[in-house]
């Protein structure tokens, strides 16, 4: 690996001071004499406004240190003072920085180098203990890819424009370059247009679902206005960030179809359909009207967003509302077309054209290649990285952004501050370990992989807070992916540059998942009464621990292997860097109740069909419950369970509306008869297909929306045993979910 070793292990750098590390990592890192101290009126030398804009970013990015450089001039007779530089024939996007005792010169070719060259030297001045530092150096660097992305869903639900101002910093100080704008969705349309009002007035509004019986929601929504828009555009590009509009067709075309129903096909919308997840069948019609509709709409968004690329979607188009429809069937008799891939294939030919019309390039979802797309459309990559392949082989440019992998929708742990989100358990390990590049491509295929996206899908990401915990550190992993030359970190390793990252980030909004550097504590119940207690990390970094009620540091001892403690003791643990405590710490009176208890987290799915961390729809405001469940099998394990010793069992449940998309395979969907009208929970020792050992009547929980404690007797003596948990019931809505299991003596 280049570069970041030599900052790691001895850069030039002032006695005390801490050795500066760099997110991305650079291509080259040499090391010099001597460096300066980037102080209080320090000028920057910046002559055409590509500079002066670098310049007044760095600026802005060291106000945050709570350093305040002097004015950008063209010209300055300092001793020490930052000059940006133009220099031809330098890679895009690529920068020098030289750091001497006369200050710094950033050299580029473009605005972006000379942008990320101040990143740079922000990151260089603001280390921890060292604030203002910078070390002798000479950097040259460029990016491995340049698509560098995030995209986030604003469909789902609502962020304010401050929220993605906060984002778009985020992104440039982690120079990810295009953030990739989801506005429209079954769920909400956000843009507004000005020949159709609807769309913002009827459908940028829904009520939440909630189980049957459940005290509605209030409505959520909200949309942007053309003069947010533009700012947030301008915002971007003043931080060399893109934004790529997505305007979705002909699938996820609820929303639009709500508000003008001659856009579909005259099938029903049951209400409250806009407050389901998962693949609708509702899709664009192919008249000329709704062309014509569609026309005007990428003519405003074209207005809005001079992005050489605009997204259309193309994806999750199920199509049997255009198989149960005469006149799409006529269309694809007169079209001389092979089926209704082919005319989805014609639809986003037509929508090409028109963009290509207009000086710009259509992009879509890896599902656009099944009906065939134009020349020079471009491929976003979900479904895995065959996309880009079959994209790449046939001469399409590609960006990988395949799930699970780069969806940051998915959970990153199994602790209790986790928000919602999809159930696989995606740690920023697993994205650092993706590689951009398809091995089966031919380095002149390879050539077409444009980089890298991660996607956060906002289904279950109802808040902002909740939002930039899914998206950082995670994020910061993609801009490594997606800028190093370097082989792929370790956790550890990458930990070295994240954390000051994100100490850095801190004052620009940003309050990021500790998921990574969390320690997590699986207590265990021994038959003596004592509680063993197993500590994890995912990031590979030390764990120390302490049980007398300090808190733990540098020298205390360090986690090897399970702890053996007494019911009382009070177990403190955390995540070290060098001599500093890391978030996520554990800290917990241990108690024989906590160590015969697991959340639905902490169990076992009996299978993985559709795995979502889901919340309770109960209640509008303040905390609310959470449940780990297959929605097509609710079933859940505690193997080895301690049971020796139980008298009884307590299940705390909840209700939550089957409110999912999942067209036929939702009468597939089967429980047991229920014995009494609100059915019962099961609880069944031996595993799944054992003996049933406690049923608990689910009445009481059927009459409160909440979550609901119930409770029963343990056949007497049982032994440890495998148990299983699952419920009856004549239907999937609502679906019970388990929210906590106890043993109780």
């Amino acid at each position: 690996m280049r570069g970041l070793p030599a900052l790691l292990l001895g850069l030039a750098a002032p006695a005390g001071a801490e050795a500066p590390a760099l997110l991305p990592t650079p291509a080259s890192v040499s090391p010099a004499a001597d460096g300066f101290v980037l102080a209080k009126g320090t000028p920057l030398v910046a002559a055409d406004p590509g500079a002066r804009n670098a310049a007044q970013r760095l600026a802005e990015l060291m106000a945050t240190q709570r350093i305040r450089l002097g004015a950008v001039t063209r010209a300055s007779s300092s001793r020490v003072a930052v000059r940006f530089e133009r220099r031809p024939g330098m890679a895009a996007e690529g920068y020098r920085l030289t750091t001497s005792p006369a200050g710094a010169t950033i050299a580029a070719s473009d605005d972006a180098g000379l942008f990320y060259g101040a990143v740079t030297l922000w990151q260089f001045a603001s280390q921890t203990g060292a604030t203002g530092r910078v070390a002798g150096v000479t950097i040259t660097d460029a990016p491995r890819f340049a698509w560098r992305g995030l995209m986030l869903d604003s469909a789902r639900h609502f962020q304010s424009p401050d929220y993605i101002r906060r984002l778009i910093d985020w992104m440039a100080a982690s120079k990810l370059n295009r953030l990739h704008w989801h506005l429209v969705d079954d769920q909400g349309w956000r843009l507004p247009i000005a020949k159709y009002p609807r769309l913002t007035s009827v459908s940028a509004w829904r009520r939440p679902a909630t189980a049957p019986g459940a005290p509605p929601l209030p409505a959520v929504g909200g949309f942007y206005t053309h003069d947010d828009i533009r700012g947030i555009v301008a915002y971007a590009a003043a931080r060399g960030v893109t934004v790529v509009p997505e305007i979705e067709m002909p699938g996820h075309a609820l929303a639009a179809i709500r508000a003008y129903p001659r856009l579909g096909l005259g099938v029903p919308i049951p209400p409250g359909t806009e407050a389901h997840w998962g693949v609708f069948p509702w899709l664009y019609n192919t008249d000329d009207a709704t062309f014509a509709f569609l026309e005007e709409v990428l003519r405003e968004t074209m207005a809005l967003f001079p992005s050489r690329w605009i997204h259309v979607g193309g994806d999750e188009a199920v199509k049997d509302q255009w198989r149960a429809s005469p006149a799409i069937q006529a269309r694809i008799k007169r079209l001389n077309l092979k089926d209704e891939d082919a005319l989805q294939g014609w639809f986003m030919a037509r929508i090409g054209r028109f963009l290509a019309a207009n000086g710009r390039k259509l992009i879509g979802w890896d599902e656009i290649l099944d009906g065939g797309v134009p020349a020079d459309a471009a491929i976003t990559s979900w479904r895995g990285v065959e996309g880009a392949v079959k994209a790449a082989r046939a001469g399409h440019d590609a960006i990988l952004s395949p799930a699970p992998i780069l969806y940051l929708d998915n959970r990153q742990g199994v602790a209790p501050n986790e928000p919602p989100g999809r159930g696989n358990l995606i740690t920023l390990a697993d994205v650092l370990k993706f590689d951009p590049v398809p091995p089966a491509l031919t380095p002149e295929q390879r050539r077409h992989i444009l980089g890298v996206q991660a996607n956060l899908w906002t289904e279950h990401v109802r808040t902002e807070a909740r939002a930039a915990w899914m998206t950082f550190p995670r994020a910061a992993a993609v801009a490594e992916i997606g800028w190093a030359q370097a082989a792929p970190r370790d956790v550890a390793s990458f930990s070295r540059a994240l954390v000051p990252q994100l100490d850095r980030l801190a004052p620009l909004g940003l309050a990021a998942a500790d998921s990574v550097f969390g320690v997590t504590a699986m207590l265990d119940l021994g038959a003596d009464g004592r509680i063993a207690a197993k500590l994890s990390t995912q990031s590979g970094l030390p764990i120390r621990y302490t049980i007398d009620g300090t808190a733990p540091g540098s020298a205390s001892l360090r986690y090897a292997k399970p702890l053996t403690l007494a019911a009382g003791q009070r177990l403190r643990a955390a995540t070290f860097l060098d001599a500093r405590a890391l978030g996520g710490g554990y800290d917990r009176v241990l108690t024989r109740a906590a160590a015969s208890t697991r959340t639905s987290r902490e169990l076992t799915p009996c299978s993985q069909a559709v795995l979502l961390d889901l919340e309770d729809d109960f209640p509008a405001t303040g905390e609310r419950a959470r449940f780990l469940l297959d929605i097509f099998n609710p079933c859940w394990r505690w193997d080895a369970a301690p049971v020796a010793g139980a008298k009884r069992i307590a299940l705390s449940v909840g209700q939550v509306p089957f409110n999912f998309q999942v067209g036929a395979d939702r009468d597939k969907i089967r429980f047991r008869p229920p014995a009494t009208p609100a059915g019962e929970f099961e609880v069944w020792a031996g595993g799944c297909e054992g003996a049933r050992v406690v049923t608990l009547p689910l009445a009481a929980a059927a009459a409160n929306p909440g979550a609901t404690r119930l409770e029963a007797a343990l056949p007497a003596a049982m032994p440890s045993a495998n148990l299983c948990i699952t419920y009856t019931a004549k239907g999937v809505d609502p679906l019970w979910a388990v929210e906590r299991i106890e043993l109780l003596p």
